[in-house]
């Protein structure tokens, strides 16, 4: 099965469909975002005031919740710019397919955070094509940029460097 989704034609065609999607949903997001004065401040003390609880009444994500308040809250600024730039930017990659699978990892990062605030909407289906987008690889990207950026990226960085010695 990761064969066939890693390595056939017909399964890059689908895999291009779902990139399609899910960029454009990213894409939307991130646009409506940098046009439409974003502020997260009200969204981060809402998943600070309101945390994902278990069964038990107990705190699930303590940890991210920690970093939500001794971070996030205080430099919003900086979040305010990097998550509409960064739903921006993935929604672009995936569109054009151009490095898929680190648009892919970034955009998997975004929905795991908002579920861990407390945010479900369309997260786990996201989540779900996007990790068939992650597991396809390459062969996510192959009807789009990544036809050519790849290959170029793999011959740079394949190239000596002299490395000069102070003796």
């Amino acid at each position: 099965m990761l064969k066939t989704l890693r390595e056939n034609t017909i399964a890059a065609g689908v895999l291009t469909l779902i990139r399609l999607y899910l960029g454009y949903s990213w894409l939307t997001a991130g646009w409506g975002k940098l046009t439409g004065g974003f502020d997260s401040s009200g969204f981060l003390k809402g998943a600070i005031a309101n945390p994902v609880k278990g069964p038990d009444g107990s705190m699930v994500y303590s940890m991210y919740v920690s970093f939500l308040k001794g971070f996030a809250l205080p430099n919003v600024d900086i979040f305010n710019t990097i998550v509409p730039l960064g739903e921006f930017l993935v929604g672009l990659g995936l569109i054009l397919g151009c490095l898929t699978t680190a648009a892919m990892f970034f955009g998997l990062v975004m929905n795991f955070s908002y579920i861990m605030a407390g945010t479900i909407s369309h997260n786990p289906t996201d989540i779900i094509l996007g990790a068939i987008i992650l597991f396809a690889g390459f062969n996510a990207g192959k009807f789009g940029l990544d036809r050519w950026v790849i290959p170029f990226i793999k011959k740079t960085a394949k190239q000596d460097v002299p490395i000069k010695q102070n003796n």
